[in-house]
């Protein structure tokens, strides 16, 4: 039993070493950065666009991650394969995710029709509960601790946001405030994860690889 407790908790660390490189992170924080520029595009490219326009800007970054990942994460710490139960795991992960993001989409328009019909305290409470929800989800999947902070801050951005717009007339309901401190969290610490990885594991050389044989 002791082994079979210790098999599985070696193996969740080598996921989360493998998967702790904070590239996701810096990722996750850029979708928030749309939150940040995309209502100053509004008034001039409509809503659609505003947020169409950042989909090439994604492309590249996930192209980016692939590309530093294969070059510079993976001769560090190797390729790690998981076992049957990790990919029934991450496999839950997707298809709960899909499924979330599908309700998501489906309350968006419902909240997009709706426009002054419900308050936007309502709608900020929504969009915070979703945000909040996608991010336990993969918190409780991953392993990941750190996804429940972020989805606290995320949760609670469109609500102080809303407060921000109409007690203290900040701009856009406050989104550019609110998202920028969480999204500039979120990378920040994609960051530290990204260069304390590259600085705790360096790349083996020769001499060292053949040592190890």
């Amino acid at each position: 039993m002791n082994g079979a407790v210790s098999l599985r908790e070696a193996e969740r660390k080598v996921f989360l070493t493998a998967t702790g490189d904070g590239l996701t992170d810096v990722f996750v924080g850029s979708i928030f950065l749309m939150m940040v520029i995309a209502p100053f595009l509004s008034e001039s490219m409509g809503d659609w666009w505003s947020a169409a326009v950042f989909v090439p800007f994604w492309g590249l970054l996930m192209l980016a991650i692939w590309l530093i990942r294969k070059h510079v994460v993976r001769p560090r710490i190797g390729e790690v394969k998981f076992g049957i139960a990790r990919k029934m795991r991450l496999r839950k992960f997707g298809v709960i995710m899909l499924v979330a993001n599908i309700v998501a989409f489906i309350l968006g328009i419902w909240a997009s029709a709706s426009v002054g019909a419900v308050s936007g305290y309502a709608t900020s409470v929504l969009f915070g509960m979703m945000c909040l929800l996608f991010f336990s989800i993969a918190a409780y999947f991953l392993d990941t601790r750190r996804f429940f902070f972020y989805g606290l801050m995320a949760g609670a951005s469109p609500l102080v946001g809303e407060w921000l717009w109409q007690n203290q007339k900040a701009s856009h309901h406050g989104f550019p405030i609110t998202f920028g401190v969480t999204s500039g969290v979120i990378i920040l610490t994609g960051l530290v994860l990204f260069i304390r990885l590259v600085r705790n594991n360096p790349v083996p050389t020769e001499d060292a690889a053949a040592g190890e044989s």
